[in-house]
């Protein structure tokens, strides 16, 4: 069954200055969403509102009027990679929301982590530290910590940045099986010249709406010209 994620009016203010104002905008689930927009036009802000780490000023989220499961993954700057934890520890850890505070691993709980380390294929790489891991590698480890918690909507914010072509399908791979499972995925991403090859629908913000709708639909270089700078981005844009 087909659900939907719909923002209405969605305003974020750090300090009374809004930072995403008025937004409105739906998704299907099992769509892969490429949030796109200049540096400073709310794109982390969104994500975070959509995952409820960030307060509304006015609007609603809503996920066809009930509770909306979000597993949120952040910029890889975020996360401490030193810290002493396996792939497969991290990947626990998207089961431990639903285990309670006192809670104990069973067979479903065990067999999540199976599922989302085969999905993002590093089963081989269950028991290496994620200091250990490549780029690549642990934007993948993340991706299987947020398929651990079985969630209906996942929120990535740039996490293409810094791979290379290899790791870059590796992950897009991963990314397309959580749409074939139904999933809803939306990721902030700034290199224009993939967003045809990796999402199917496109969310082009600067603080306000620009464009939403399906690829071939909103990403024109008619609305990247009212998003970035038309100089800047003229050898980027789609024709």
């Amino acid at each position: 069954m087909t659900r939907k994620l719909v923002l209405e009016n969605v305003t974020v203010s750090y300090n009374r200055i809004p930072a995403v104002h008025h937004l409105s905008a739906t998704f299907e689930s099992a769509s892969c969403v490429a949030l796109l927009g200049p540096n400073g036009a709310g794109k982390t802000t969104l994500l975070k509102a959509v995952a409820g780490l960030l307060p509304l000023e006015t609007g609603r989220i809503d996920f066809d009027g009930g509770r909306r499961a979000v597993a949120y993954v952040p910029q890889r700057e975020a996360v401490d990679w030193d810290f002493p934890v396996t792939v497969r520890g991290l990947v626990e850890m998207g089961r431990f929301s639903s285990l309670g505070n006192w809670g104990r691993f069973g067979a479903a709980d065990d067999a999540a982590v199976a599922e989302a380390l085969q999905v993002c294929d590093l089963e081989v790489l269950a028991g290496r530290q994620i200091s250990a891991l490549s780029g690549g590698q642990q934007q993948r480890a993340f991706l299987a910590r947020a398929w651990a918690q079985q969630a209906d909507i996942y929120l990535l914010d740039e996490p293409f940045t810094g791979l290379d072509r290899n790791a870059t399908e590796a992950f897009a791979q991963a990314m397309r099986k959580l749409r074939e499972a139904g999933k809803l995925v939306i990721a902030s991403h700034h290199d224009l010249k993939s967003v045809e090859s990796l999402f199917d629908h496109v969310l082009l913000i600067n603080g306000e709406l620009v464009a939403s709708g399906p690829t071939a639909e909103a990403f024109t270089r008619e609305h990247l010209d009212q998003a970035y700078a038309v100089h800047v981005f003229s050898g980027h844009a789609h024709p």
